[in-house]
């Protein structure tokens, strides 16, 4: 079993501890808050976490698991890496490219996989999945969103994750690729209405969830949507709320039902089809987005602790396409879950 550091106990965060100390690994979580129901097997340390305290932090663990908001994760990904043989999986949405401390990785055998998340994350691995049995693919489209199960009279949204990097999501110009060239759209744009099994129509937007694909994927036409309630984004686009007040509205409520969706669809050279859709409603205790996108970084927390990611520096998710039961693995967490997975 491995000695593992989570950075960061927020709805992921916690999880993602809960669920290795469940595995039998041992579990240091790290947050600058105060942490309560957490199980008295893990180690909870309650500090600041930068660039300068991180060695410290992280003394003693094999795999150290990335979960802090985009604001704060990039600085400590530098440092991670120049500890010799560190091993580290990344979810945090950040607007720089980690791929950018490869060299850096490699010169100290460290190795780093980033977005291991449900979108981007699992996405990125379908999609390769999908390119590989079908030879090749002309055109793919990601649709994803964790929303409430029901609308409401306000935003009809919570964030399941920090909503800080929701906001970035929102602002920040959105990568795609169109005729095999890639372009930059203004996020928030294509917007049009998508039916999801189980809660009916509801509009979805561009936003930069690509990322690496666009660069390891060839694939004429590939877009990621993020999926909303209607009106939601139209709220967003007509009203100057500050960023604090936004914070405050979007305050997740674990008593509210919730659900993720993804969708992800392609079609190869001869118009042949290849689909996964994904559908969580939460369950023991644990929010829906919580679930998909911790289950992914336990199975990659375990592959890198077990050695079965050997290579070092920086890799995106996609690179676990490359590890033949790697896509089954998280499958099977998934459906020992109650996550429905239809193909």
């Amino acid at each position: 079993m491995a000695q593992v550091c989570v950075l960061g106990g927020g709805l992921v965060g916690r999880f993602v501890a809960i669920n290795l100390d469940s595995r039998g690994h041992a579990v240091r979580l790290v947050d600058s808050q105060p942490l309560s129901d957490v199980p008295e097997s893990i180690e909870i340390v309650q500090t600041m976490i930068g660039a300068a305290s991180i060695r410290h932090i992280v003394q003693g663990c094999e795999v150290v698991v990335n979960c802090l908001p985009g604001r704060f994760a990039h600085a400590v990904r530098t440092p991670l890496l120049s500890i010799e043989g560190m091993k580290v999986a990344d979810l945090a949405f950040t607007a720089e490219d980690p791929r950018e401390l490869n060299a850096l990785a490699q010169q100290h055998g460290s190795r780093m996989i980033f977005d291991v998340g449900i979108a981007p994350g699992l996405s990125n691995i379908l999609l390769l999945e999908a390119s590989s049995q079908l030879g090749g693919l002309k055109a793919a489209k990601v649709w994803v969103g964790g929303n409430p199960q029901q609308p409401d009279e306000g935003w009809s949204y919570m964030a399941p994750f920090s909503p800080t990097d929701v906001i970035e999501e929102y602002t920040r110009p959105a990568r795609i690729r169109r005729d095999g060239a890639i372009v930059i759209e203004s996020a928030l744009t294509e917007r049009h209405a998508v039916e999801v099994p189980g809660y009916g129509e509801m509009e979805a937007f561009l936003t930069d969830g690509l990322r690496s694909l666009l660069d390891t994927l060839d694939c004429a036409d590939l877009s990621e949507y993020t999926v909303r309630w209607p009106g939601h984004i139209e709220k967003f686009i007509a009203a100057d709320f500050s960023d604090h007040e936004l914070i405050e509205a979007w305050r997740f409520d674990p008593a509210r039902p919730e659900f993720t969706w993804l969708a992800v669809e392609t079609t190869n050279h001869d118009d042949a089809k290849m689909h996964w859709h994904i559908l969580d409603e939460g369950g023991d205790g644990d929010s829906s987005m919580a679930r998909t996108t911790g289950l992914v970084c336990v199975d990659v927390v375990e592959m890198l602790a077990e050695g079965i990611i050997e290579e070092t520096g920086v890799m995106p998710p996609e690179f676990l396409a490359t590890k033949p039961d790697a896509l089954k693995r998280i499958l099977a967490s998934f459906y020992a879950a109650g996550i429905r997975v239809d193909t």
